[in-house]
């Protein structure tokens, strides 16, 4: 039997897809709000033009309303995010302190040998 997985490591594991998805979400909804405004004609739009001024519109409101209505799910991802580059970090400074200390061993036993042929007297 598995044990249960913790709420919040699955949360804590999708933020940055649940933030894109919601985002999407948002812009949709405005463009879905703008295109019924452009067919019921309360904004005068005609054309291919007059679309392509709806999507930009909803672009344009789809920002302030993501930027506030999301900053719980932002911050989740931006946190996420932060974990992930420290991990990196951390990993790749103790690939290099590894990396460092066998190029010192090596360094020292090269030291070591040509040291005790040095020392030898010649004649």
């Amino acid at each position: 039997m598995c044990p249960p997985v913790s709420s919040k490591v699955s949360k804590k594991s999708h933020a940055t897809l649940r933030y894109t998805s919601m985002r999407v979400s948002v812009f949709l909804g405005c463009l879905l709000v703008s295109l019924i405004l452009g067919h019921f004609q309360v904004l005068p739009v005609s054309g291919e033009t007059g679309v392509i001024f709806l999507v930009l519109l909803a672009a344009v409101a789809s920002a302030p309303l993501s930027y506030v209505l999301l900053s719980r799910q932002r911050d989740e991802m931006s946190a996420e995010i932060s974990g992930r580059v420290d991990g990196i970090r951390t990993r790749t400074a103790s690939k290099f302190a590894a990396q460092a200390a066998e190029e010192d061993a090596a360094d020292d036993a090269v030291r070591a040998a040509n040291g005790s042929t040095a020392a030898a007297p010649q004649n």
